[in-house]
Parts: structure tokens; C-alpha cells; sequence
């Protein structure tokens, strides 16, 4: 494809795809149509950067399709002074759509080829204010109450509200629940001392790794 095609491409993927899954935040789809999202994609699957589609990551994992990616964005109402935790990196594109709407970006991936293609990918897009880090963010040392957004790129297979001590006042937290093939998109929002829980829409999406299987979840 041609820069111009690209940007076409973009263009009818905000619009034709995303804006009818009741995405209508112009920041989101700015955003979206903005960043190339054909360049965070495997070569192998360039070709298919802007279809209605998962796109294999290697390691069993997967790039979302751009609506649901816009439904997590659009959920968490990203703030331009925002301080944000992303798990799971992945492609990188969603870490580079967060750390364009927002301040800063703490992002963990298990793999370190995420990691490494990851880093190159933002650094190509001159994103300098997300911090990569290789390792298993639910063991990790975070800080209480440090931020603004929580994202988590895989799905888990029931609520558990270790998160929920992350969140600053009035942070939103972004995940899946559930077991395929019907999960729930859910976001909690931090009021005061109270987290509500609001279901959004069901979805279906790969689990988290290195999480508890269902009787033994808990942290």
C-alpha cells in the first residue's frame, strides 16, 4: 500500500468499522486514524492491518480487532495528564494509542520479542513517555493508588479486585471476564472508597498468561 492508501485505509476502518460499534469519541478515532497501525503489525499480516480481525502475535497471542481496541479506549476515557498501566504490551499499538492520549504509559508483556519489536515500533512513531518493562505485572512491585487507567489486553476468567488497589481516585479500570466463547467487557471506576463495576459488552478474547486457573484465583 501507498501512504495514501494507508491513510484511506484508516480512515474507512474509523468509520465504516469502529464509529458503528458506538465508538463516537473523536479523540479515540483521531487517534486510531492517526498512529499507523499498519506498522505495529506482523509483515506477515501487513496486508490485513486494518481488517475486522485478530491478528496472530506469535505465543499464542493476539492483536484485537480495531473496534474492540477503540472500545477499550473510548471505556477508559483517557485524560491528557492520565498516568497509565497497561497489561500486556503486545503489538505495542495499543500502548502507542494510551501514551498519545495520555502522560505516561507503565506497560508489562511476559515475551520479550513483544517487548523488543515493541520498543522499536513506538520509538519509530517518536513516543518517548511509555515505559516497557519484561515481566509479570500481577507480581510486580506497583505503586498504590498510582494511576489514573489500568488496561488489560487479555482476558481473565473471573473478577478479582487485586487491581483495584492501583487505581487512583476516579481511575477506570478496563478488562474482560469470563470463559469463551461469551465474556464480559467490564470497567470499574474508583469513587471515593467505592469501586462500580459496570458491564459494557460481550466479547471474546485469549486469556491472560501465567494467571491461576478458576479454583485457584486469588491474589
Amino acid at each position: 500500500m501507498t501512504i495514501a492508501n494507508d491513510k484511506n485505509a484508516r480512515f474507512n476502518m474509523a468509520y465504516q468499522q469502529i464509529r458503528p460499534w458506538d465508538v463516537c469519541d473523536d479523540q479515540v478515532l483521531d487517534v486510531i486514524m492517526d498512529l499507523p497501525r499498519e506498522q505495529f503489525v506482523p509483515h506477515a499480516y501487513r496486508s490485513l492491518a486494518f481488517a475486522d480481525m485478530r491478528i496472530p502475535l506469535g505465543h499464542g497471542q493476539v492483536m484485537m480487532e480495531p473496534k474492540l481496541e477503540a472500545r477499550m479506549l473510548q471505556s477508559l476515557a483517557i485524560k491528557p495528564d492520565d498516568q497509565i498501566l497497561e497489561i500486556g504490551t503486545g503489538s505495542g499499538f495499543i500502548t502507542a494509542c494510551l501514551a498519545t492520549l495520555g502522560n505516561t504509559v507503565t506497560s508489562y508483556d511476559i515475551h520479550d520479542a513483544f517487548i523488543q519489536t515493541a520498543e522499536e515500533k513506538l520509538s519509530r512513531q517518536g513516543i518517548d513517555n511509555a515505559r516497557l518493562h519484561l515481566g509479570n505485572a500481577f507480581g510486580a512491585e506497583l505503586p498504590a493508588e498510582g494511576f489514573d487507567a489500568i488496561a488489560v489486553t487479555g482476558s481473565l476468567y473471573q473478577y478479582s479486585d487485586y487491581l483495584e488497589q492501583f487505581l487512583a481516585p476516579g481511575g477506570r479500570l478496563f478488562l474482560v471476564v469470563g470463559r469463551s466463547p461469551v465474556m464480559e467487557a467490564m470497567l470499574i471506576t474508583r469513587q471515593g472508597d467505592k469501586f462500580v463495576q459496570d458491564y459494557l459488552f460481550e466479547t471474546d478474547f485469549p486469556p491472560l498468561e501465567l494467571l491461576p486457573q478458576p479454583s485457584g484465583f486469588s491474589f
